[in-house]
C-alpha cells in the first residue's frame, strides 16, 4: 500500500499552544509548530510508548512527558539518548487545511501508544 495525504485539521484551528495530535488513518501522529515551520511526527515515545502530545514543545523539540526524552520534531532524532528515533510524516498546508502522509498500512504494534 501507499502512503497517502489527509486531512488534519484547518489551519485556523490550529492551537495556540503550537501543537496538536489526532488519529489520521490508524496513526498517532502529533503535528507541532516550530520556528522552522510545522512538522508531524507519530505521537509515541520510542522508549515507553507514551503519548508525547502531552509533553511540551521547546526549540523544536517535543519532551516525553514520562521521563524527559527530547526529540527533535523536524527530523524525528532523540537528543541526548539512547532511544529509537521517531518516525516522521510530511507534513503541508494547503488552502487553510493542515495534511499529514501517512503510510497506508496501518502501524505496528511498536508504532501505537500505550491505552490510557
Amino acid at each position: 500500500m501507499s502512503d497517502s495525504w489527509h486531512t488534519f485539521c484547518a489551519m485556523s484551528e490550529f492551537p495556540e499552544t503550537g501543537k496538536a495530535a489526532a488519529v489520521v488513518a490508524g496513526w498517532y501522529v502529533l503535528v507541532a509548530k516550530t520556528e522552522d515551520g510545522l512538522f508531524a511526527v507519530n505521537d509515541r515515545c520510542t522508549h515507553q510508548a507514551a503519548l508525547l502530545s502531552e509533553g511540551r514543545v521547546r526549540r523544536g523539540a517535543i519532551m516525553c512527558p514520562l521521563h524527559g526524552a527530547r526529540f527533535e520534531m523536524a527530523t524525528g532524532r532523540c537528543l541526548g539518548g539512547a532511544y529509537k528515533d521517531l518516525r516522521t510524516f510530511p507534513v503541508r498546508v494547503e488552502n487553510d487545511t493542515i495534511e499529514v502522509c501517512v503510510p497506508g498500512e496501518a502501524p505496528s504494534m511498536e508504532e501505537l501508544p500505550v491505552a490510557r
